[in-house]
């Protein structure tokens, strides 16, 4: 599934476990006039429980894309109190002061490629959000034109971003390229979102 924005194009590759009809994976992408806001939440676990953890993160999301990602993590975390825990990537788009910020917190990947092939992959926080005061960091950098945001849960492997088709420059190539490399039933619930910036 592709869509095509202004400023942003986006592909995604979703798959649930092997046996499961639900993916506790969720994931959420809007472009605005000023911001693009994207993100994968991954309930602890898998299958139905899992899965509305997971949205529950989502819907927060959506009611505060113009927030901070700092306040947008706090806000999800203080709403699972009680509620099976999720890990959190969320990434935005800045385009006026044109830096990129995000959180990862748990096994939820970030890597950007810049035009000329740079990979850079961030260590996420340690652990997962269920409702108890945590500490955690947000990373923000210079956003450039071009440049490529692979989000992915942990059904995507080290091997799989060692990849060369992760370099493509089109965002459908890339998920397309993985589907095809894991067309066998996933072990893990398994979300890929290839974002480019156009700039």
């Amino acid at each position: 599934m592709s869509t095509k924005e202004n400023r942003v194009e986006v592909a995604v590759y979703q798959r649930a476990k092997k046996g499961n009809f639900h993916c506790g994976d969720s994931y959420y992408y809007i472009e605005t006039e000023n911001e693009f806001v994207c993100a994968i939440a991954d309930g602890l676990g898998s299958g139905e429980f899992a899965k509305e953890s997971s949205q529950i993160v989502i819907d927060i999301i959506k009611n505060n894309i113009h927030a901070t990602v700092e306040h947008i993590v706090k806000q999800c975390n203080e709403q699972l109190f009680r509620k099976r825990g999720v890990v959190l990537g969320i990434l935005k788009l800045t385009f006026l002061s044109g830096q990129y910020s995000f959180s990862s917190i748990g096994n939820i990947g970030v890597l950007t490629i810049t035009r000329d092939g740079k990979r850079k992959r961030n260590i996420p926080n340690s652990g997962y959000l269920a409702g108890y005061h945590r500490t955690f960091k947000v990373i923000t950098d210079k956003l450039e034109p071009h440049m490529i945001f692979l989000m992915f849960s942990d059904g995507v492997t080290d091997a799989d971003l060692s990849q060369k088709f992760i370099l493509n420059r089109d965002v459908n190539d890339i998920t397309n390229t993985y589907a095809h490399l894991h067309s066998e039933s996933q072990n893990d619930d398994t979300t890929l979102i290839a974002i480019r910036y156009e700039g």
